[in-house]
């Protein structure tokens, strides 16, 4: 197969799938004059003026919408401050505009091998309201007080100008972290952003072990990283989570939190992301049971974290199977409005009662509607959007979320097929991850793709280790089909 060809159809096969969701894969005309009209970023001297605090990011090595900035400071009672924060793109993209109508639409930036579909173009969100390193910007800052075991005592809200000190990534961070590794370029070369690191990845470590204790959820992914360069797919692996991109993870949550809870103390609504207590729970027992595990007859998320944990130990080889399994059977998180005096439904897999979506408003529609909220309750103005609006916009957010996942899903399995085409014939190493009546499916462990057992499936079973033969690939279905090939 022509390289480029290859790469150009991908990308066709990507563009489909985010029309056939309902998504739209380019900016309209309107849009694209708003944008041209935007002379520079935005400014506000009225605002706190945070510039001088060591401010950092941490993010991918490509990453230039940069979203958050860390910050901590030790107080004299033995507590620390930490602070986050988040870009302030509301300053840019107002209500109701052609930029805001086309995020509302699409309601989330779409990642694809092939080609990311953002909410907002690159101009802004790499640009104009990335946190970008030795810019000045404007900010919404989430403000969290934690006592040395973790807990939240104060948490607020506001606006801020921040400029970050040092663009820093995750690699790089958690290599130094674990001692494995010299400091980063910028991290060495900023005065006390080493001490100011250590403070926060122990305090991030001190908000993991309060949410542990209260039954937070730790899933591991079978979906691959897909990497593209010069018009193929050049690798394909399983990443799992690293000490740095731990620690804003959990900076994250806990801003979050401090965001729902801004507003809650208002008395105004909040747009919450939840996910309920498991429905199908006895299927999850179930699940349990036939690995030997007991879980409780109602829905815990602490014995089911345990539980994890010691799958996690026990066969790591299959836990991101088992993973997928816990994950489907819960149920996807969705989004509601938390109203004043209602009981909070929480978020069952991160064990948080309160959790909005406001740390990446160049990303999600959700976060930005969150973000005027945010900012009105400041000003003590109304709220930017009624009850009723809010409503529309979480069902409407629900069902996007959905859409994308399914695109990125639907181009990842593309893409395996187009990085598996030019080795038919070859065996890898697999196991078996389903059996229906409709067939007998593998996860093969490297590269790792999933696929068929078209050939050989009598007599396989879920968790079975194979050989397995790569028998054809369909770039444009996404389909891999094998034959068994040995035990």
């Amino acid at each position: 197969m022509n390289d480029a060809i290859g790469r150009h159809d991908l990308r066709a096969i990507a563009r489909r799938a985010m029309i056939d969701r309902g998504l739209q894969p380019d900016f309209p005309a309107d849009a694209v004059r708003q944008l041209e009209a935007i002379p520079a970023a935005a400014r506000d001297p009225a605002v706190r003026d945070l510039r001088s605090l060591l401010w950092c990011s941490i993010d991918n090595n490509s990453s230039e919408d940069l979203d958050q900035l860390t910050v901590s400071e030790a107080l004299p009672d033995g507590r620390t401050k930490v602070l986050v924060a988040i870009a302030d793109v509301d300053a840019l993209v107002r209500p109701g505009t052609p930029l805001d109508r086309h995020a509302a639409a699409n309601a989330t930036t779409v990642y694809t091998p092939a080609q990311i579909f953002p909410m907002l173009p690159e101009r802004l969100s790499t640009d104009l309201t990335s946190l970008a390193q030795g810019q000045d910007r404007l900010a919404v800052v989430a403000e969290l007080v934690m006592t040395t075991d973790g807990a939240v005592s104060e948490s607020s809200a506001y606006r801020a100008t921040v400029r970050n000190q040092a663009k820093l990534a995750y690699h790089g961070v958690a290599m130094w972290l674990d001692g494995a590794g010299q400091p980063p370029g910028r991290l060495a070369a900023v005065p006390g952003l080493a001490d100011q690191l250590r403070t926060q990845d122990r305090c991030a470590r001190a908000l993991q072990a309060v949410r542990h204790a209260h039954g937070a959820l730790d899933f591991e992914s079978h979906e691959p990283e897909v990497t593209a360069a010069g018009g193929r797919i050049v690798e394909m692996r399983l990443e799992q989570q690293d000490r740095a991109q731990a620690m804003i993870a959990e900076f994250m949550i806990a801003a979050n939190g401090a965001v729902a809870g801004f507003l809650a103390a208002r008395g105004l609504p909040v747009l919450e992301r939840v996910v309920r207590a498991p429905e199908r729970w006895d299927r999850i027992r179930i699940v349990a049971e036939r690995l030997g595990e007991h879980l409780p007859a109602e829905p815990d998320p602490k014995a089911l974290g345990e539980f994890l944990a010691r799958r996690r130990q026990a066969d790591p080889l299959r836990f991101p199977d088992l993973s997928l399994t816990v994950v489907k059977l819960m149920g996807p998180g969705e989004y509601v409005v938390q109203v004043p005096g209602q009981p909070p439904i929480g978020h069952f897999g991160l064990a948080v009662r309160d959790y909005s979506h406001s740390t990446a408003p160049n990303r999600r529609f959700a976060d930005l509607v969150t973000q005027r909220l945010v900012k009105a309750a400041v000003a003590g103005a109304s709220s930017s959007y009624t009850a009723d609006e809010l409503t529309a916009i979480a069902a409407h957010c629900t069902q996007q979320d959905a859409a994308a996942r399914k695109v990125e899903r639907q181009v990842r399995k593309s893409a395996a097929a187009l990085y598996l085409a030019d080795h038919i014939g070859e065996t890898f190493d697999a196991i078996v991850t389903g059996v229906t009546d409709q067939g007998t499916w593998v996860r093969v462990l490297k590269p790792p793709a999933e696929g068929k057992l078209a050939a050989g499936r009598d007599g396989a079973d879920v968790g079975d280790r194979l050989r397995v033969k790569l028998l054809s690939t369909d770039v444009e279905r996404g389909f891999i089909d094998f034959a068994r090939a040995g035990s």
